[in-house]
């Protein structure tokens, strides 16, 4: 479902500032009500690749900034020993831009409300590789009923993109055993985007 439809106005935004304007105003869904703002994303862009979570939780929520809670601080963690930062190499958003009460997952007619806003940002950001971390991420862009046990580390590709869905870093600290499993999937990252982006990308443990 990534570029489905008819183009919008949204996907003519030239750039990330401009439709992070518009996505402020957001009310398309009941989310914008009950949070304090909208988490829109960050990093660089055009970047080669794209990392996608679920929503904001009450750091996020507060900060405005996608992944700085416990879970951000581990993903930059993986991302740091892949090779990869945000304010360098790498463009962070999630599947919705408000957090959801109590941080429950978004429901699907959440999702799709947020969706033309996420596709006009993978267009700006035009990545050659996104990770989809956890299962709503996975369910959001692939499929409803994908199970995330079952898909993660397998390569996935829609339209020139090469999909890489994998654990979030909440369930990681919640169950550290999936670390392993994270890191052979970044692994895979690594490999595919030396391929694909620079083939001189460093990672200092792959």
């Amino acid at each position: 479902m990534i570029y489905t439809g008819e183009p919008t106005e949204l996907d003519r935004i030239p750039t990330m500032e401009a439709l992070a304007e518009v996505v402020k105003g957001c009310q398309r869904c009941g989310l914008r009500a009950g949070c304090t703002q909208v988490v829109f994303g960050e990093g660089v862009w055009p970047a080669g690749l794209m990392c996608i979570g679920e929503g904001p939780g009450a750091d996020e929520d507060r900060l405005g900034r996608p992944f700085v809670g416990r879970a951000g601080q581990l993903l930059d963690r993986i991302l740091e020993v892949s090779g990869f930062d945000r304010k360098r190499n790498c463009y962070i958003a999630n599947i919705v831009k408000c957090r959801p009460p109590g941080n429950r997952a978004p429901e699907p007619a959440e999702r799709q409300a947020c969706w033309p806003y996420l596709r006009a940002q993978i267009r700006l950001v035009r990545p050659k590789i996104i990770v989809l971390l956890g299962a709503t991420a996975l369910q959001g862009i692939i499929d409803p009923s994908a199970r995330i046990t079952r898909m993660r580390g397998q390569w996935i590709e829609r339209e020139g993109i090469h999909f890489m869905p994998t654990y979030h870093p909440a369930a990681l600290l919640r169950d550290p055993s999936k670390k392993k499993d994270v890191w052979n999937d970044m692994k895979q990252v690594i490999a595919r985007y030396r391929e694909l982006v620079d083939p001189n990308h460093y990672s200092p443990y792959a």
